[in-house]
């Protein structure tokens, strides 16, 4: 493995991730970029990595019956077959790289802003809307597939925005459209051909991120400031997304 501080860059952005209940997928991707590492391989990581990390809270919140499979399948009917489609979408390097910078852009601004929490009790009319879920779901499912990320950071604070369920329930559901959407993400990139990509690299990061994220959903679980957390996360995230944004977009001048 040439770069080795990934290893400890991975397993802290897993720790932080799974204590918020998000893959890391984002940061993953901001980490990445400053390496000169194939777009593939990135995509590949950053995915194989959200899966890791989000597989273990995904069953917790299964066990704990906050997974409202009704509410989710509108997301997730739509945001998987997108994601995939996101995924095999062929984009030219520096147009994944700015995609990239703007996503990472827009994912700081969201884990920056306090939204409100979802409640606990929804009146009728608040609680269905598979048209705005199926519309919601497909679109960042596509985003999703094109950059390689599971979507999450960009679906929560939305849901809890619209105060879609309570914060529990939307955790939960973030969890698995996390899961699924990286899962459709990989099936994707995995039906095109690639070359020169570091296999035995990807797995170590991979054990990385499963210590990382496996230690980071236990301690969760207690008492500290999870905001102060979500705001260091955006502002390394934020630094990111200009740095790739201002060596690509020279092309477009």
């Amino acid at each position: 493995m040439q770069h080795w501080e990934l290893l400890l860059f991975f397993l802290v952005i897993s720790f932080i991730y799974a204590s918020v209940g998000f893959g890391g997928g984002s940061s993953y991707l901001a980490i990445l970029a400053l390496y000169a590492l194939p777009v593939p391989e990135m995509k590949l990581t950053a995915l194989l990595c959200n899966i890791i990390v989000v597989t273990g809270g995904t069953l917790i919140y299964i066990r704990n019956g906050q997974v409202v499979w009704k509410k989710i399948i509108p997301l997730a009917v739509v945001s998987v077959p997108m994601a995939f489609l996101g995924a095999r979408l062929k984009l030219s390097q520096d147009t994944f790289f700015i995609t990239l910078g703007c996503s990472l852009i827009a994912a700081a601004i969201l884990l920056w802003i306090k939204t409100k929490k979802g409640r606990d009790y929804l009146t009728e009319k608040e609680k269905e809307n598979y048209l705005r879920d199926g519309a919601l779901g497909g679109a960042i499912g596509f985003l999703s597939g094109m950059v390689g990320i599971g979507g999450g950071i960009f679906l929560s604070p939305l849901l809890n925005l619209i105060k879609w369920d309570s914060s529990k329930k939307i955790a939960a559901t973030a969890s698995v459209f996390i899961l699924v959407n990286s899962v459709s993400g990989i099936v994707g990139q995995l039906s095109k051909s690639y070359s020169g990509i570091n296999y035995t690299q990807i797995a170590l990061l991979c054990v990385a991120v499963l210590i990382g994220g496996q230690a980071g959903s236990r301690i969760g679980s207690l008492k500290f400031d999870h905001s102060i957390i979500r705001r260091i996360t955006a502002i390394v995230v934020l630094a990111a997304g200009i740095e790739v944004l201002i060596k690509h977009l020279h092309w477009y001048n």
